[in-house]
């Protein structure tokens, strides 16, 4: 009898310090998700005065695709384009690249095909053919080997973009493996790719695809208690100077680009953020 009391003594204890651990926990999680969640929010948004607030505030956190500016937005699994049907190729590709996404499988490339997502059809990859222009990916594949459908999704023809092969293997291939490197050091970054395109890009193939004088990157790291953007510019072509040099503003690109890569950033931190030109937060070691 002793025993059994003691047993049922023991359990109601173990229960009411489990409920408090929880309890601990989640309001410790709530502050950081509070916390966290007025870097994305404009300026106007209401007050986190609830659990149900701060919940949809989360959903609206990891939101981060930029302005579209052909209304054509094309949602796969792991990665979000806008597609520009007059260059024939995506203005832009996001998604978030997280640090248990970077394996190496080695799988076989598939062939590329048309992207049955894009409503006014994405350019067939044979508009390639006898060019100096590699299949450039946008979202590179290297990102997605760590599932065999998110590795071939990026095989869809909307992913890419002509680039001349020495700067895809080249300068284009460093920067797409410093990102990988920055993905595992802070935790997971966010990544918008894309070529700048305007009407005196030369093309290529039938349906005139246009050849991007310059593709840009844009990162964005949350892992701090400080968020930290950078951007990259980068000339289609071969180049052997070091990552840094082609630092630019957010801004900049925005101006080139005519896109607003973080609208649902607060806009006090946005503009902190984009004007910047600094990298001495990342590391390029």
């Amino acid at each position: 009898m002793e025993n059994r009391k003691l047993l049922v003594l023991i359990f109601v204890l173990l229960n009411v310090f489990l409920f408090s651990s929880c309890k601990k926990n989640l309001e410790a999680d709530n502050s950081a998700n509070k916390e966290r969640s007025k870097y994305y929010l404009k300026a106007n948004t209401n007050q986190f005065d609830s659990s149900e607030n701060i919940e949809t505030s989360i959903a609206e956190m990891f939101d981060f695709l930029p302005t579209s500016t052909t209304n054509q937005v094309v949602k796969h699994q792991y990665y979000t384009l806008s597609y520009n049907e007059v260059h024939e190729q995506a203005e832009w590709v996001a998604y978030e690249l997280k640090k248990n996404y970077i394996k190496n499988n080695n799988f076989k490339r598939p062939f590329f095909i048309e992207d049955a997502k894009v409503k006014t059809g994405s350019a067939d990859w044979r508009n390639y053919k006898n060019t100096r222009y590699d299949k450039g990916h946008l979202c590179p594949a290297g990102d997605m080997e760590f599932a065999l459908d998110a590795y071939n999704e990026t095989f869809f023809t909307s992913n890419i973009s002509p680039q001349v092969r020495n700067f895809n293997n080249g300068v284009w291939n460093r920067l797409e493996q410093k990102v990988r490197y920055w993905a595992v050091k802070y935790d997971g970054i966010y990544v918008i790719t894309g070529g700048v395109l305007n009407s005196s890009s030369m093309t290529i193939g039938k349906e005139k695809v246009s050849v991007p004088e310059f593709f840009y990157k844009i990162l964005l790291d949350d892992s701090g208690k400080n968020l930290k953007m950078i951007g990259f510019l980068v000339p289609n072509s071969e180049s052997n100077k070091p990552l840094y040099s082609f630092v630019v503003s957010v801004d900049h690109i925005e101006k080139l680009t005519g896109i607003n890569f973080f609208p649902k950033l607060n806009d006090n931190i946005e503009n902190q953020l984009e004007k910047r030109t600094d990298y001495k937060n990342w590391s390029f070691n």
